[in-house]
């Protein structure tokens, strides 16, 4: 994993698991890293992907089990992927837009080139 500056690392922390979720590398009830082992693979503290689990604990994408760890949750992508439609066409899109419209970019011809 590699951190960027441009995002909180626990942000990016979060990301990287629910990219792994969405992309159907995680299913439902398996176990995501713990938090150890996500703090050594990515260089990072402990505390920072605490931040990012609890926050994924909060939006019920993943459950703990006492002794066990934690596991993504049955409805886990499809929220998810509503959360991240949202996310993307309320904050990324207007952007990409904005640009595409400054350059010129004809977006028809954008979306039959994708």
């Amino acid at each position: 994993m590699q951190w960027t500056s441009d995002k909180p690392i626990y942000k990016q922390v979060r990301n990287h698991v629910v990219s792994l979720i969405i992309d159907g590398v995680l299913d439902v009830g398996d176990s995501i890293p713990s938090v150890r082992q996500m703090a050594v693979e990515g260089g990072v503290n402990p505390l920072t992907v605490s931040k990012a689990y609890q926050e994924l604990v909060d939006l019920k994408i993943v459950e703990k089990r006492r002794g066990l760890g934690m596991f993504v949750t049955e409805p886990a992508k499809k929220q998810l992927l509503k959360i991240e439609k949202e996310k993307f066409l309320k904050g990324d899109w207007p952007t990409i837009l904005r640009k595409a419209q400054q350059l010129d970019i004809d977006l028809v011809e954008l979306v039959k080139k994708s």
